[in-house]
């Protein structure tokens, strides 16, 4: 199941993306979009309506350097403006049908963004690729050591390691620092992963901290 990113100004669905069992992230162009890319396996533009503005969209996406494959849904009338320049891996006429999309988005997130660097474990994504982390649809703001405890962590759901364990797995052999960098690096994957999704990296007294999957 790949998760798709629909930007429309439409109040409906694309009708051919209700018949697939794949996870329908819809926004407008006014929101996020490059945010809200990244924790997506493949973005679909609707050029439907104004074809102007999506090709603006788009062009931004690769401006961006953003690497998850785009998509142009276009009318029959809207086909004489698109052209490479729009920065698409491909485009779509919107009286596809549901057998048709589905193959299609298949071959482009297989070629496309590797959805293999990614873990995602409910509201929470993980980009090892892009050095990024998602939760909500939002980017996190991690250092490089809070990025790589907090994506140790993820990969061993449920598996508690100690301190010192984990100074030997993610701050290195070399490192000489004191087992308290690990509580205080902890401390502020907590912070920032809110209140409401702090308990995700759970304390076992007296032994040391694991990841728990809600």
């Amino acid at each position: 199941m790949a998760v798709v990113l629909l930007i429309t100004s439409k109040a409906s669905l694309f009708l051919p993306l209700t018949h697939l069992p794949h996870q329908v992230v819809t926004i407008t162009p006014r929101d996020q979009v490059l945010s809200a890319s990244a924790a997506c396996d493949i973005v679909l533009v609707d050029a439907r309506t104004d074809v102007v503005s999506a090709k603006k969209l788009c062009q931004m996406f690769k401006t961006a350097g953003v690497v998850v494959p785009r998509v142009a849904i276009l009318a029959e009338d809207g086909l004489t403006a698109y052209s490479r320049d729009w920065g698409c891996e491909d485009f779509l006429m919107d009286s596809i049908t549901a057998t048709e999309l589905a193959t299609r988005l298949r071959i482009l997130t297989a070629s496309g963004h590797d959805a293999d660097t990614r873990i995602a474990i409910g509201p929470l994504v993980i980009d090892e690729a892009a050095y990024s982390v998602w939760l909500d649809h939002a980017p996190l703001d991690l250092t490089y050591t809070e990025f790589e405890l907090l994506k140790y962590l993820a990969t061993h759901p449920g598996r508690v390691f100690s301190r010192d364990q984990l100074l030997t797995e993610v701050w290195g052999y070399d490192y000489y620092g004191g087992t308290r960098t690990v509580d205080v690096h902890v401390r502020r994957l907590r912070a920032k992963l809110g209140s409401e999704h702090e308990s995700l990296i759970g304390t076992v007294r007296n032994v040391g901290y694991r990841f728990t999957a809600k």
